[in-house]
Parts: structure tokens; sequence; C-alpha cells
């Protein structure tokens, strides 16, 4: 690899975005909550689907997701594909309710529906649950990608564990540069514009792989994997497999629901929308965008596997960054390692930016300084984010030698920490019955009860397992199992001591009020919601039939 020419292309993209969100942003006034928060409110749909798109997509997707696919083949995808099933949901049914209640936050919405504890739980556990599961993964991802691609071990002189550390404290400086001094209108700039350059980055590395497979013939390539890699193919799970077809209706919804429906790092951007109208366009832009996923996130870690065998690519998490080195012409080595950062720098400054966010609006004003001003708010943000900052690149030095991956050990803790919040938010809209103690208590009993049930009938929870029975069932079975478990108790405490009716109030504490909200809605939200759901069961139905004997 010619290193100066990767080198010196990587830092001219890498300066040339971060100079256009700067030009761009440069007048805006940041100490207002509204624009550092919300972006103003003025993000057209592109920037909502670019920065929705980018919040989601980093190298715990490229990484982790390529690398499962390499060890379990294309049920993984269904990580990819659910989420068009959740977008329609949340453009449909949850973005109205945020938008009529002109909140800034998730946990806001339970203020409203239960009380202030209910906000202050929430905030913290997301920010307990980003913090230590969210960044720190996605730092590790990024450092392992960025350092395999460059070779810094071997260029600098030092341990592969000291280069990876070393690229997440680069990634984690630039990301909070970006939080600390852009706000949200920077970080959705430059998720679009990163957004683009990965999307074209991404499709083209199968296509690279495959034409090095077939010697120059693409074709030859893809017969090549098709004939060794059928098995693979198939994204149709076993019950034994990683991802079983059953979970697809249990669990896997679940966790998709919660991400893109309450995750507050994720459900911000569409609050930065300029109109109810613009958000929903997004949403489902966002939607269509999804199905591409499998052809840059699972076909390549698949690709992977025939191209460099199991052996060398170990757990996987190898799979992606071994691929690339191996098929992209060294010119373009560092365009990619530029868009591959600015993906992990737009998971990152995202999960910060909503950290920042919650603590400020939530915490801070919410709670410790109702009486704080709007540049108090942001300064207190901006100086917590900080704090998180080293918390996360401390805490991902400790990941790394799961032999599952690090994809699959992610979505295990998040399903603990989050899909109690899910629980709560979800009975939070469809009954006015339940109590704010039984949400308070499900927020906290939830993760214990989850963790519980993980080592009584699961493979245990970050190691640890319970060898009491001899009943094994599959994780996201169990994460829908303790879903519905905590919704059952918050029906069954309002059927016996159901809440007091509640008063909206008119601004939720924390945020000064907005002008009324017009929900008039997207007029082709109905065709593109149709439209997304055919084309993502088509893609199940045709690699199925891919993948069957002839």
């Amino acid at each position: 690899m010619n290193l100066p020419l990767a080198i010196g292309s990587f830092l001219f993209c890498t300066a040339l975005v971060g100079f256009i969100s700067w030009w761009r942003t440069r007048g805006m006034d940041n100490s207002d909550s509204q624009t550092y928060f919300l972006a103003g409110r003025k993000l057209p749909w592109i920037q909502v689907a670019g920065a929705l798109l980018l919040t989601n997509l980093s190298t715990e997707q490229l990484i982790g997701l390529n690398g499962a696919a390499s060890v379990h083949g294309a049920v993984v995808m269904a990580w990819e594909v659910v989420p068009v099933f959740a977008l329609i949901a949340m453009a449909w049914y949850f973005l109205p309710r945020y938008w009529s209640g002109n909140i800034t936050t998730v946990p806001q919405f339970l203020e409203q529906r239960f009380d202030a504890t209910s906000r202050r739980i929430m905030g913290i556990v997301f920010i307990i649950a980003i913090a230590l599961n969210i960044l720190p993964f996605v730092l590790y991802s990024g450092g392992v990608a960025m350092s395999t691609i460059f070779h810094v071990h071997t260029q600098l002189g030092i341990s592969e564990r000291a280069s990876f550390q070393l690229m997440a404290w680069t990634i984690g400086i630039i990301g909070t540069c970006y939080v600390l001094f852009g706000g949200m209108k920077a970080v959705a700039l430059s998720d679009t514009l990163y957004g683009v350059g990965l999307l074209v980055c991404g499709l083209l590395i199968p296509v690279l792989a495959l034409f090095k497979l077939g010697d120059g013939d693409f074709l030859a390539g893809l017969n090549r994997v098709l004939q060794h890699q059928v098995a693979k193919i198939n994204p149709i799970g076993g019950p034994r497999s990683n991802v079983p077809f059953a979970t697809l209706f249990t669990g896997m919804l679940f966790i998709n629901l919660f991400y893109w429906c309450t995750n507050q790092m994720i459900v911000q951007r569409s609050f930065g929308a300029k109109s109810f109208a613009e958000a929903q366009k997004g949403i489902l832009a966002t939607a269509g965008l999804k199905l591409l996923g499998p052809f840059f996130l699972v076909i390549p870690g698949i690709i992977a596997t025939e191209m460099f065998g199991a052996a060398a690519i170990g757990n996987g998490d190898l799979a992606y960054s071994l691929l690339v080195d191996a098929v992209l012409p060294p010119y373009l080595i560092g365009l990619f390692a530029a868009v591959f950062q600015g993906s992990v720098i737009s998971a990152f400054n995202g999960g910060l930016h909503s950290v920042s966010t919650m603590f400020s609006v939530d915490l801070y004003r919410g709670w410790i300084r109702p009486e704080a001003s709007d540049h108090a708010m942001v300064r207190a943000g901006k100086l917590f984010s900080v704090v998180i900052v080293f918390v996360a690149i401390f805490t991902s030095g400790l990941l790394g030698g799961s032999s599952e991956g690090i994809f699959t050990m992610m979505k295990q803790v998040m399903s603990a920490f989050k899909l109690p919040l899910l629980a709560v938010v979800v009975m939070g809209m469809f009954s006015r019955r339940v109590p704010a103690w039984a949400a308070n208590t499900s927020m906290i009993l939830g993760v214990f009860t989850s963790i519980l049930l993980n080592c009584l009938w699961g493979d245990g929870f970050l190691g640890f397992r319970l060898n009491v029975s001899a009943l094994h069932v599959h994780w996201l079975h169990l994460a829908a199992l303790n879903t519905l478990l905590l919704c059952g108790f918050m029906l069954v405490a309002g059927q016996f001591a159901p809440a007091a009716p509640v008063t909206k109030s008119a601004s939720p504490v924390g945020m000064a009020p907005v002008a009324t909200v017009d929900l008039t809605p997207w007029r082709g939200l109905r065709v593109a919601s149709l439209v997304v759901a055919v084309l993502a069961v088509a893609l199940y139905f045709s690699l199925w039939r891919l993948a069957r004997p002839s």
C-alpha cells in the first residue's frame, strides 16, 4: 500500500467534510437550546435521512454485522431488513405522538404521561446505556478497522491492542469536536455528506471482491460464492442458528421497535426536521436505504469467508477489514478510510450529542437547576459530554475476544437495558390506566429480569450463566418474553391501581415552548410504506430461492 497517498487522501477528505460542516454552520448561535439540540428545527428530509442512517450505520455494523455474516451467514440480515417495519411504525404511530407533545427528548414524553421521576429514570438509563454500550462498541470497532486498514501497529511498531486504542482516541476527539462546536446542524450535515460516500464505497467493496475472486470475471466470482457458500446465503435461520427465523417476530422486532421508535439518539434526528411531513419523508427514505444494507453489510462477510477461510477470520471481527485491505486499490484506500471514519464519527457524535441533550434537558434543567438559562444548559451538556468521552474510550479498551463477535454482544446488552424502556413508552401510549409507580418499577426491574432470564435459560449475560436448567431459549425470544412480562405487569397494575387523570403541561420542563405543531402528514406516506414493506419481503424471498438446491 502506498501509505503517504492513502494518508494524504484520507486527511484531505476528512478536512473537506469538516470545512463544509463548519462553513454551513458558522453563523449559528449554538448557545440557544433549540439550535444546539434540534438544529433550530430546520432540517430538510434528506438531512433527516442522512442523520438517521449514519447515526445507525457505523463500524459496529460494517465490522460487526459483516463479521457475524462471515460466521453465521445471511440470517443476520434480519438486523437490516426488520428495521424497515420499525421505521414504518415510527412514521405512522410514534412520531405523531412525539411531535404533538412538542418534546425534545423521549424522557419528556414520559413526564407528560407519568411523572417527573419517570423522566429522570429513563434519562439516566439512556445515558448509562449509550455511554457503556453504544459508544464503546463504536470506538472499539472503529479502532480495529482503521488500525487494520492503515496497518498502524506495523507502521508505528506498537501492539495491535495499542493501535486500536490510538485510533479510538482519534475518533473520540474528532467526534467530540463536532458535538462541542457544531451542534446538531453540523452533525446532520456531516452525516449526509459521509452517507453518500459510504453508500458508494460500501457497495463498491463486494463488487471489487467478486472481481478478485473470479480473477477479473465478476460472474465467475459470484458463481464461486454461490457454489461454495450456498448454505450461508440462506436468510431463513433454523432453531439453533444465530438468528432463528421465528425471532424476527419476537425479540428482533421488539429490539428494532425500541431502536428506531424510542431511542433518543435516533428519534432526536427526526425532531429536528423543519416540518412533520419532512420528518416522515426522511424516515421512509431511511427505510428504503436500509434495504441496501445487506449488500454491503452482509454479503462482504460471506465473500470474506470464501476468500480467506474461516480460520483466518476467527470470530469474524476482522473479516471486513481484511476484505477491504485485499481488494481496494491504493488510490482508494484513503478515500474509503475517510468515509469509513466518517461513519464511525457520525455514530459516535450522534450518541454523544444525545447524551448531551438528555443530560442538559432532562437532568440539568429538568431536575438539578430548573432555573438554568439556555446558555448554562448548553454549557453543562458540553462539559458532561467530555466526561462521557473518557468513559467510553476507557470501556472500549475492555472489549474484544467474544466468541460471538462484537455485534451480537452489543445487541444482547442493549436488549437488557433498553427493552424495558420500550415497554414503558408503549404502555404510556396505549393505556391511560398504567400508574407512574408501575412504569418506574418496570424500567429498573426489567434490566434485572432480562439478565436473570438469560442466565437461567439463555446463553448467559457477558459470560455469566446459572447452570440450573437444561432448558435453552434463544436470547431474542427471552428479550421478547421479558418485554411482554413487563407490559403484563403494568396492565395488571393499571387494573387494580389505575393512574389518576393526567393534565398535560403546556410545555415540558427543560425547553422553551415552540409554535403550535402542524401535523399534516406527508402525502406519499401510504405508498412509500407499502413499497418498502413489499421490497423487504421480496429481498428475503429472493435470497431464500437462490439458496435452495436446484
